[in-house]
């Protein structure tokens, strides 16, 4: 699942290794940089539903990413479809191709609980995210390992 947004801001870090991308030594395992590759920058996130959520309708959707801060903020995620209990967030920046985790403060920092209904989706999570590099990002969802 690929939530690809424009957004002016960004996160931790990752390197390029001779314009190969290059995972994080601490990302979870199940990602994989073909999962990059197939970003589409072309697709952007709109705004549907409620409190100007932002994403994917029926998919993928997270409140608070249309008004992105160099600070800390807080995002609520929705799912929509069958999920279970977690939610990775992987976040990447388009122009220095990097990738970061954007959670603050998580056990893990890439993954978090995903809690009941909410807002028509069927799984949501409130969470802090600290964007700390501007430019446009792509936010790789996936729910389970998935």
């Amino acid at each position: 699942m690929i939530f690809v947004s424009l957004v002016y801001l960004g996160a931790c870090a990752s390197s390029e290794a001779e314009g190969e991308l290059e995972l994080p030594e601490d990302i979870p395992e199940f990602v994989e940089t073909s999962d990059f590759e197939r970003i589409d920058w072309d697709k952007k996130a709109v705004e549907f539903g409620v409190q100007n959520m932002a994403g994917n309708k029926n998919k993928s959707g997270v409140i608070g990413a249309t008004m992105p801060s160099l600070d800390g903020q807080k995002w609520m995620w929705h799912l929509w479809g069958e999920t279970e209990n977690m939610l990775t967030v992987v976040g990447f920046h388009r122009e220095d191709k990097t990738i970061h985790s954007v959670f603050q403060k998580s056990p893990d920092e890439w993954t978090i609980d995903l809690g009941g209904e909410n807002n028509g989706a069927d799984a949501h999570a409130p969470s802090s995210v600290q964007i700390a590099k501007r430019g446009e990002w792509a936010f790789l969802l996936y729910k389970d390992s998935e």
